[in-house]
Order: C-alpha cells, then sequence, then structure tokens
C-alpha cells in the first residue's frame, strides 16, 4: 500500500483563510475514515500510526480547538469564537456551531486526498451533516473504525495516567512508569492524577459517551461501514489489527 505526501494541516488547524503547504498527491482510492471509541482506548495514538501509515490527513476537531484557542480572537472564525465560548463556560458545543467549523474547513475533507477524522462526528445530527456534504461531492466514507474496550480495562488505563504539572507529560503506574515515582522524567515535575482520571469521574464520562455515541453507531451500522476493532494489546498490536480488517476491506472493494 502507497504512501502519499501528507498535508500540514495548515488549513485545518488555522482555518479558512490558511493554506496547506503541500498537499497530498491525487490517489486512485484514497482512505476517508472516521474513527470512534470511548476515552481510553487509545484512539488518539491509533490515530497518529493510521495517518503514517495510510498517508491521509489527520482532522481532529480537538487539535482545531486547541490551535484556534492560541490565536488572537481577531484571527478566529465567528464559528470558531462561538465554539470557544461554549467550552470556556463549561457547556457542549452545539451541533449546529461545531458542523459550521467543519464546514469551512470542508476543502479538508474534499480536496485533501484522504482524511482520518478524529473527534467528529459526535452525535447524529453531525453525521447526517457530513453525509449529506459527501453525497453532494460524490464522495464515500471508507469505514467508520469503532474502538471498543470492555469497562474494566477503560478505568484500569485512566485510572493509572498520571501528568506532570509542569510539562504535561503522561505517564501510567503500570503500562508507563516514571523512572523515580511522582517524578517526571522529562522535567522533573509533580506528577499528579485528574480529577477526570479518577474512577467515579471515568463511569460518568463513559455512560455520556454511551448515551451520545449509540445512535451514531447504529447511524453507521445500518450504512454498513462500522468497523469494530477490539482495542486490548499494545499500540502495534491494535494497529495490526486495524490494518489487517482494512486491507480486507479494500480488497473486497476491489472485487
Amino acid at each position: 500500500m502507497s504512501t502519499p505526501a501528507k498535508s500540514d494541516r495548515a488549513a485545518w488547524l488555522q482555518g479558512p483563510s490558511a493554506e496547506c503547504s503541500a498537499v497530498p498527491a491525487e490517489r486512485k482510492n484514497p482512505w476517508r475514515l472516521i474513527l470512534l471509541g470511548a476515552p481510553g482506548v487509545g484512539k488518539g495514538t491509533q490515530a497518529e500510526l493510521l495517518t503514517e501509515r495510510l498517508g491521509a490527513c489527520h482532522l481532529s476537531t480537538g487539535d482545531a480547538f486547541r490551535a484556534a484557542g492560541m490565536q488572537s480572537s481577531c484571527s478566529q472564525s465567528p464559528a470558531m469564537r462561538a465554539a470557544l465560548e461554549y467550552m470556556r463556560r463549561g457547556e457542549l458545543v452545539p451541533d449546529s456551531t461545531v458542523w459550521e467549523m467543519v464546514r469551512e474547513r470542508s476543502d479538508c475533507i474534499v480536496n485533501c486526498g484522504g482524511f482520518i477524522l478524529d473527534g467528529f462526528p459526535r452525535t447524529l445530527g453531525q453525521a447526517e451533516s457530513l453525509k449529506e456534504l459527501m453525497e453532494k461531492e460524490e464522495l464515500s466514507l471508507s469505514a467508520v473504525v469503532d474502538y471498543e474496550l470492555p469497562l474494566d480495562d477503560i478505568i484500569q488505563r485512566l485510572s493509572g495516567r498520571r501528568t506532570c504539572e509542569k510539562c504535561k507529560s503522561v505517564f501510567h503506574v503500570t503500562e508507563r512508569p516514571p523512572k523515580v515515582g511522582g517524578v517526571c522524567d522529562r522535567c522533573g515535575g509533580h506528577l499528579f492524577q485528574r480529577e477526570d482520571d479518577r474512577p467515579e469521574a471515568i463511569t460518568v464520562r463513559l455512560e455520556a459517551y454511551e448515551r451520545s455515541t449509540a445512535p451514531l453507531i447504529q447511524f453507521y451500522k445500518e450504512l454498513g461501514l462500522l468497523l469494530p476493532i477490539v482495542a486490548k494489546g499494545s499500540p502495534d498490536e491494535i494497529m495490526a489489527r486495524t490494518m489487517e480488517k482494512l486491507e480486507a476491506l479494500s480488497m473486497r472493494l476491489l472485487a
């Protein structure tokens, strides 16, 4: 499977006024993927690995929000300013605002030669809006990869995380422990457990995820696009499992 050059994501991160300096070469069958998965399944790591392997552009709404938060307000689009204001108040960003933020970056979806959508869509309404856009542009999704992990495993993963107060590096008490307990390997800062990594908070987060995502999973299942992946094991093992299913899918589509 050939790997084209990757985009630098400037247009996705900075908004419609920016242009990516590198545009991926055109491919006959570019991968267009959506990644789903509860907090703690390792979806972000898999997004990075798939981006490298497939040469697709990693379009993360979280990255776009973080990049916008570092810009001056006059550099932000109206949709992004509105989204950040909801987030500052601790409120959910409405579907219409999230969709407007994505829509103004639609060139990244339509013209990037393949993408991995991470963090979008999160609701049925967002999924329907994306479907309408892609149908209008005569594009089709390759698959919706859904990373699955039992609740107990997710709690163990997240509750074991420790974050550095200074540089924000993340460690794990069993899977990636620091050389010295409670001390960051990189900067020597104090490691602490975030409030949302405590078991009781994790359970609440997962319940909220299940409520919002269940209709989404059913939507893509009915469209024949859902590709469940067991998220047990190391990142490389999960990646190998993902590629095996994607390559099998590619063979079926070419048959």
